[in-house]
């Protein structure tokens, strides 16, 4: 069957963010960017479904800049067969994100969307359930276990009371967690194959999507600076300022 994923360009997890000095956002310029963490996690399950012969194909698909075209290489040479990019030159908000993607969906006719569960920038965590809903198909969130069985799929999803076990109908949309798998490190040989491999670059008019933002963003600013903690010499003395000064008891 054929598998499509979902890819997103970010700031790398491990850079230091920075709010611009006019509070419009964060600031991207000369910055580290990487694939989405949870974006990973999907591309390696889709390719351990490959391996073990239950997908034939791997499509990746991106929503953003043309920079995004080195976010879908790493995904192909981590063992995705091509990579369609969406170019979009500015905000892509997850309901203009779950529009493309449907209308990817539909033209290439997958019987599996694999998504990472939210993007390390926004967090929204709002584009697989929302593409879930556009195209009426079955979902399954926060997913850390799926086994796929002909038509069906038994997933297990992480939810606040422990672990919950469904079985899915395919097509189906199902977003990663972080315990589903661990990424396979991407080594030179594979980088440099990825290069050859099919990369198709699309425009939001081409899907006749509009991504024109419905959300405006009015500041962003860095939170409050923690203060630092002090040492009280014994119970006595700490629980008189939970009680005086924190008022907690």
């Amino acid at each position: 069957m054929k598998v499509l994923v979902t890819v997103k360009r970010v700031i790398d997890p491990y850079v230091k963010v920075r709010v611009k000095s006019d509070g419009t956002g964060v600031e991207t310029a000369n910055v580290k960017m990487a694939m989405n963490p949870f974006c990973e996690i999907a591309v390696e399950q889709a390719v351990r479904m490959k391996e073990a012969g239950i997908v034939t194909e791997i499509v990746v698909v991106s929503v953003g800049t043309q920079q995004s075209q080195e976010t879908l290489r790493t995904a192909m040479a981590m063992g995705a067969d091509r990579g369609i990019l969406v170019e979009v030159a500015g905000e892509a908000q997850p309901l203009a994100v779950a529009k493309l993607v449907k209308a990817i969906v539909d033209k290439e006719q997958p019987k599996l969307v694999i998504m990472g569960k939210q993007a390390i920038d926004d967090d929204s965590n709002q584009a697989g359930q929302m593409t879930a809903a556009l195209l009426g198909w079955p979902q399954s969130a926060f997913t850390s276990a799926i086994a796929v069985n002909g038509d069906t799929a038994d997933v297990t999803r992480e939810i606040d009371g422990g672990l919950e076990k469904l079985t899915i109908k395919l097509p189906a949309v199902v977003t990663t967690d972080l315990r589903l798998n661990e990424p396979r490190y991407v080594t030179l040989p594979n980088i440099m194959k990825a290069k050859k491999k099919p990369l198709e670059v699309l425009k939001p008019e081409a899907l006749g999507v509009d991504v024109t933002p419905r959300l405006k963003t009015i500041k962003v600013e860095e939170p409050a600076k923690r203060s630092a903690g002090v040492k009280v010499a014994d119970v006595q003395e700490l629980v008189a300022k939970l009680k005086n000064e924190a008022r907690v008891i």
